[in-house]
């Protein structure tokens, strides 16, 4: 049995404000997570033991989340049977767009149903919060508001709308940017309700300051996108930044540092019927 074409799609943070810090030193946060159709390939076969992956692209660490997330759900449940796994990466890596996430949601989702283990989407989201914060988001299927540690979400509904979303060369280590002292640590709590009324003007992110002195890459690219009378913002904790752009907006060039694409956003995860 096969799983060909599973997708991964990437996401942009509508904003991103810090409001505290948790005695173990972990960040409290808000932000509104959006799925864009900028997306990771997957490939799954069937193994009677064993878990192996293939690089079609962009060559990935030894143990990426991939393999961490097909070995988490087996050490779940107790499973025996093996899989291969092969990536087309497409989704750029320090980006603050979630591809490494995405990709191990991904995996949970199409193992489970390769392996017939029928998890359902809570259970999913519990192994994949021992992966890292943002996989439970790509798990659960829709855009969402995020509180915690980014854990606590929320569904949300948002307008279509497409992005022009732009990633340097460089990239940013996200423990480098919330090491920093001069990161503002101390926003106010904002309200969904207060979001709703404008989700692609709403705020700011609280990283972007600190990822500007990190990485004068980023800088240009915010620079490139107000020269298109675009209102730039960093996603996540960089380097990739975006701005909502109008419709019938073509992709203009960039300079051959920068990996661009419009993207539209997601009606729903593409595996989102996959899981109960």
């Amino acid at each position: 049995m096969t799983l060909h074409d599973v997708l991964a799609p990437a996401k942009l943070n509508l904003f991103l404000h810090i409001t505290g810090r948790r005695a173990d030193g972990y960040h409290l946060l808000q932000s509104a997570f959006m799925l864009i159709d900028w997306c990771d390939t997957l490939h799954f076969e069937l193994r009677p033991s064993g878990i192996s992956r293939e690089d079609l692209t962009t060559p990935l660490p030894a143990d990426d989340l991939v393999l961490r997330a097909a070995r988490a759900l087996q050490a779940a449940t107790g499973c025996t049977q093996g899989a291969h796994i092969a990536i087309d990466k497409q989704i750029p890596a320090q980006a603050g767009m979630g591809g490494g996430s995405s990709d191990a949601a991904s995996t949970l989702i199409a193992l489970n149903r390769l392996w017939g283990l029928g998890l359902k989407r809570e259970q999913l989201m519990k192994i994949g919060l021992e992966l890292g914060a943002d996989v439970p988001f790509f798990i659960g299927g829709s855009h969402a508001w995020v509180e915690g540690i980014g854990e606590q979400l929320t569904p949300l509904q948002l307008p279509a709308a497409q992005f022009l979303v732009a990633k340097p060369d460089a990239g940013l280590p996200t423990a480098l940017i919330f090491s920093d002292p001069q990161l503002k640590r101390d926003s106010f709590a904002a309200t969904i309700t207060g979001f709703a009324a404008n989700p692609y003007g709403f705020g700011r992110n609280d990283l972007q300051p600190v990822a500007e002195k990190l990485c004068p890459e980023m800088v240009e690219a915010l620079n490139w996108l107000h020269t298109l009378g675009l209102h730039g913002r960093m996603t996540g904790s960089g380097s990739a930044v975006f701005a909502w752009a109008p419709e019938n907006f073509g992709v203009p060039s960039a300079q051959d540092t920068l990996k661009v694409r419009l993207c539209s956003n997601l009606a729903a995860h593409p595996l989102a019927g996959w899981v109960d």
